[in-house]
């Protein structure tokens, strides 16, 4: 955590001691609050904000990385993030990786951050502005900036489009007839004037028009001095504009991309930032330190102005640099708080959602989108899932939910070669371990997880290494938890003064042989809950199959009990499918067909089990790990036996 000074985050270095910051982030959930209601209480309580914009990828693996990305930033609590409306890009398709549309919804709901989608006048008449703010409203958007946008030829100079829209308060108007006050509008503003306009004060008076047609906020065009926006915030308050009015900045970070910049702004650069920047041009490491020094000093002096409540960022789609500035402001929410003990997502629709199966814990992204389509999400309880419908997952190419991790990344953590069931078995083990393979590269993914380990399986990470050794497969697991403080670092979550409780929780695949000595051992176990499946759903289970456990709850004062994770045996028909379905693809398709890999992982795919045990005498030391222990032995007699009996002899 930041030290701090006079009550104010330092980040520990002397040179950041007049930053006068400290990260803030809204932990609550369960009511949805507007852009503009969450702005008017961070002005009230004196806490400055943060925001991002990004602008859509190219292609479909540009959106994979970008998402990571915008995952990555948001972990440092940016008030929202705006996604660019590219013309070019076929803006209002929802699912084509490189339009705006299904770039703000997955920024929505599976990046998990509040974002705004800009839109634009540019080749849209009124019928395609209402067709868009329609998807825009379907997927769950409340936010949009209302721009003119780029002349559509591509020219310099906007030509009237006579069938068309021509002014972003056409824009706005549009939205506040059609939508009331659905959406928080944010318009633009041009601390030395637009361009086109005519003058300054006639583009003033525009951006009050904007306002006054139903606009909430402005975002600037970039510039390069804070004397500028100051200049500009007191000239809009003297017209009448009283709505926050937040800075636009854009780090400096390449010679060639700030000359673009200009190019297309038509900004002038103040000639002792180029004097700086002319001899150093070819050197992009100093035009980057150039570039968070000046950005960092420009900001810092903005906030200090009475007026000023945050800051938004032109990314450029980079991250080093706008993170860096932020951690030097002491902006940057280091750690993030939890509400809840797996990720939320943004969209107002399920704000209240609060419980969910812990089998997708480790594939977040998959369980928002097998459940996007629902009417209502768990809230106080999960209840009975026999109704509900979990949607398909045969769509491998959607681009949010792959593998963002190269191919030739993945063999060499998961394999170039497999020869074995002992050679997947020591991937597992490294994962686990944290050791590097035998190529001495580390495994920091799996397909049943795209991250590394959570903070909690160190607690048990000793257990989890010996028994993936030798063949319990482990894809998610929890320690038992009794009554640790809300904000451990570990298991903690939720608001302060709070107490956590969890129930052991192991899922693995094994083979056969140990999945037939296991439901024997099971009988001598009453306390423990399971499910044993192979991939065609032939199972064994002791639960009541339409009732869920809560594997983890937490007491909060002032509050009823929270249970945000259960077991659910009808969901985990589901995931059954999903999780065998995993070994294939992405692991097996990695490999020829024919191969002895491919074999390997098929193989295991036939003939291994799926397995969950919850150990319910959570406040005693767990007995899940004495039950497999128990179950590689009578497994590993087994498997001694059947040889002999096939080969005659032991």
């Amino acid at each position: 955590m930041p030290e701090l000074l006079n009550g104010r985050a330092t980040n520990g270095n002397s040179n950041y001691k007049e930053t006068p910051y400290s990260p803030v982030l809204e932990s609550e959930y369960g009511e949805y609050r507007s852009l503009t209601e969450r702005m008017n209480r961070r002005i009230q309580s004196g806490d400055p904000w943060y925001s991002l914009e990004f602008f859509p990828p190219r292609t479909a693996n540009g959106a994979v990385n970008l998402v990571s990305r915008i995952e990555r930033m948001s972990e440092g609590g940016p008030m929202f993030c705006d996604i660019t409306w590219h013309p070019a890009g076929d803006p209002g398709n929802t699912e084509k990786p490189t339009s705006s549309t299904c770039m703000a919804a997955t920024m929505l709901n599976y990046c998990g951050v509040e974002t705004m989608l800009h839109i634009t006048c540019s080749n849209q008449d009124e019928d395609g502005l209402k067709r868009n703010l329609q998807k825009a409203k379907d997927i769950g958007l409340k936010n949009l900036l209302a721009l003119r946008g780029d002349p559509p030829d591509g020219g310099d100079t906007w030509k009237k489009q006579e069938e068309g829209l021509n002014y972003a308060t056409d824009l706005v108007k549009v939205i506040r007839r059609e939508h009331g006050d659905h959406f928080t509008i944010c318009v633009a503003g041009y601390p030395t004037g637009h361009p086109e306009s005519t003058s300054y004060g006639d583009d003033l008076r525009h951006l009050k028009e904007k306002v006054d047609a139903g606009a909430d906020f402005i975002i600037t065009q970039l510039f390069f001095k804070p004397e500028t926006f100051f200049q500009f915030l007191r000239d809009c308050r003297e017209i009448g504009i009283t709505c926050p009015i937040i800075p636009g900045v854009l780090p400096i970070q390449a010679y060639q991309s700030l000359r673009h910049i200009v190019k297309l702004s038509r900004l002038e650069v103040p000639k002792e930032i180029l004097d700086t920047i002319e001899p150093i041009k070819d050197n992009d490491e100093a035009i980057r330190n150039f570039g968070v020094e000046q950005c960092f000093q420009m900001c810092r002096e903005l906030l200090k102005h009475e007026d000023v409540h945050g800051v938004h960022f032109y990314t450029l789609n980079r991250e080093v640099a706008t993170i860096e500035i932020l951690r030097r402001l002491g902006m940057w929410v280091e750690e993030p708080c939890k509400p809840l003990p797996w990720k939320q997502t943004a969209n107002y629709v399920r704000c209240k959602e609060d419980v969910r199966p812990i089998f997708w814990r480790s594939r977040p992204k998959s369980y928002i989108h097998r459940t996007s389509n629902w009417d209502e999400f768990p809230n106080g309880r999960w209840g009975n899932s026999s109704a509900a419908s979990f949607g398909d997952l045969t769509d491998y190419y959607l681009f949010y939910l792959k593998h963002k991790t190269p191919k030739e990344d993945l063999l060499k953590m998961w394999g170039e070669e497999l020869n074995s069931e002992q050679d997947v078995w020591d991937v597992f083990h490294c994962y686990i371990s944290g050791c590097p393979n035998t190529k001495e590269v580390k495994v920091c993914s799996m397909p049943w997880n795209d991250e590394e380990l959570s903070p909690e399986t160190n607690l048990i990470k000793e257990q989890l290494e010996a028994i993936n050794k030798r063949g319990v497969l482990t894809i998610n697991s929890q320690p038992n938890v009794n009554g640790a403080p809300s904000s451990d670092s570990k298991v903690g979550w939720g608001s302060p003064n709070g107490y956590i409780y969890q129930k052991a929780y192991l899922e693995f695949f094994t083979t056969k042989e140990n999945g037939i000595a296991l439901k024997k051992i099971l009988k001598n176990y009453p306390q423990v809950n399971y499910h044993i499946v192979n991939k065609n759903g032939e199972e064994d289970t002791n639960c009541d199959l339409t009732t869920p456990i809560a594997v983890t709850w937490g007491v909060f004062p002032g509050k009823e009990i929270i249970q945000p994770t259960v077991v659910d045996p009808i969901a985990f028909k589901t995931w059954k499918d999903e999780a065998f379905e995993l070994w294939k693809h992405p692991w097996g398709n990695l490999y020829p067909e024919g191969s002895q890999s491919r074999k390997i992982i098929d193989h295991i795919f036939d003939s291994y089990y799926l397995v969950n045990l919850v150990d319910n005498d959570f406040p005693k030391d767990s007995c899940l790990w004495r039950i497999v222990e128990q179950m590689l032995e009578a497994g590993r007699q087994t498997s001694s036996v059947e040889e002999m009996d096939v080969n005659g002899q032991w």
